[in-house]
């Protein structure tokens, strides 16, 4: 999720073994769903933060300066989940008190922080990745990192798994995103607590195809972020997400993409916040 569009890209699909049924429906009862290689809360390696079952989360890409912005946000309730910080492409150079003080006041809400850093599909030297990752810990206390511009094929897996360690062992109760604006090779959702596998418009949105195994996960696996969306399309796009996609994280805006979408909050997002976060 840059501050341009992303270039399209093709699903890909790898075939993993099903939990049994006996775990299925032990999970169930507990009102949870069972994910192949996670926890029976299918919260992955670590719990970031989950959506019940049947339920939705809103969480806001916050790539914006403006404290009035974030206010709106962190003030919502029911709160965004997640807000992701992007500071400039990045953790930037030095602190920001301005920054510090955002991402103190959402974790005072309960919102989870996650800092922002591209890989340039896979092609970022790890070094350079894991040293954005120690400047958002240590400058902002973030709660775990969003990876951007994520290579989904299965040559790139060791690269994200490597970040994905290094994140768990340097950042407490560090969450995992991945953003591949796609969906990625299956192997990659060992690697995230949350995989974005849509980011896009509205009209593009109405005939993304989903892959049978995305049944198999947790809806808080998933995330969706839609742009130029109308406010008269809102409605069907929130309900594309939840019976086609089974999004349990998602953002639809009416910003377009073809500048920043993500520079202000959408107009109606006192609608999303109520729509989106009820049950």
């Amino acid at each position: 999720m840059s501050r341009t569009e992303k270039a399209a890209r093709l699903p890909l699909d790898e075939e993993i073994a099903r939990p049994t049924f006996r775990r299925e429906r032990a999970a169930l009862k507990r009102g949870v769903w069972p994910v192949a290689g996670c926890d029976e809360a299918g919260r992955g390696p670590l719990a970031g933060p989950v959506v019940a079952a049947g339920c939705q989360d809103t969480f806001v890409p916050a790539y914006f300066y403006a404290s009035s912005d974030w206010t709106q946000a962190i003030d919502t309730r029911p709160a965004p989940a997640v807000m992701l910080l992007n500071v400039d492409s990045g953790p930037g150079t030095s602190p920001q008190s301005h920054f510090q003080t955002l991402t103190r006041q959402a974790q005072a809400a309960g919102i989870t922080v996650l800092g922002y850093s591209s890989t340039e599909y896979g092609a970022k030297p790890i070094a350079s990745v894991e040293a954005e990752i120690s400047d958002y810990k240590s400058w902002y206390g973030v709660n775990g990192i969003f990876l951007d511009l994520t290579q989904g094929t299965s040559g790139e897996l060791s690269y994200y798994q490597q970040l994905a360690n290094y994140i768990r062992a340097n950042v407490p109760g560090g969450v995992v995103w991945l953003n591949v604006g796609a969906y990625p090779a299956q192997s990659f959702m060992s690697v995230a607590n949350t995989v974005m596998v849509f980011e896009g418009s509205y009209s593009s949105y109405v005939s993304d195809q989903v892959p049978g195994w995305v049944s198999q996960y947790s809806p808080s696996h998933f995330a969706n972020v839609l742009y130029a969306t109308p406010q008269s399309d809102f409605d069907s796009a929130v309900n594309l997400s939840r019976t086609r996609s089974r999004a349990g994280f998602l953002f639809v805006t009416d910003l377009s993409g073809s500048g920043n979408p993500y520079g202000a909050m959408p107009s109606y997002w006192s609608q999303e916040a109520a729509t989106i976060g009820k049950c």
